[in-house]
């Protein structure tokens, strides 16, 4: 599942051991995935995957997931810790495999994970535009 949503390749940064999964006692799917007692992902009912920011740290050392990930300013990481959404002016570069309604990580420039949210834009148009959100920050670090 992993590589067909972020990319061919992203699952093998997936932690061999340690992982459950929950599944739903109505409906018989899986609902959620752990690794060692910290949520990694949501399934979605749709079947999207959204990685928690822990989860997204995790994938981050796959060099496939890294195509959906977003590269912020440094002006716009502390904004982006608070939660706010990310506008298309403080991008900096865009994975290939960012598409609008797409589940991103949010890097700063050394490439730590400071943020996961879902892309307004693909990435190629977060870089051509100067305006608008071009990712909804779903969840951060609290620092």
């Amino acid at each position: 599942m992993l590589d067909y949503e972020f990319g061919r390749g992203a699952a093998s940064a997936l932690p061999k051991d340690g992982l459950r999964f929950t599944y739903s006692r109505r409906s018989g799917r899986m609902k959620q995935v752990t690794h060692s007692g910290r949520l990694f992902a949501t399934i979605r009912p749709n079947g999207a995957i959204a990685p928690t920011l822990y989860g997204a740290s995790v994938l981050a050392k796959s060099k496939n997931y890294l195509s959906n990930a977003v590269v912020v300013r440094d002006e716009a990481v502390s904004f982006v810790k608070e939660g706010k959404s990310v506008f298309c002016k403080f991008v900096e570069s865009a994975g290939r495999h960012v598409l609008p309604k797409g589940e991103v990580a949010i890097l700063d420039r050394t490439g730590e994970v400071i943020g996961v949210g879902k892309a307004k834009l693909r990435g190629d148009v977060m870089l051509s535009f100067n305006s608008g959100v071009a990712v909804k920050v779903r969840g951060t670090y609290s620092r």
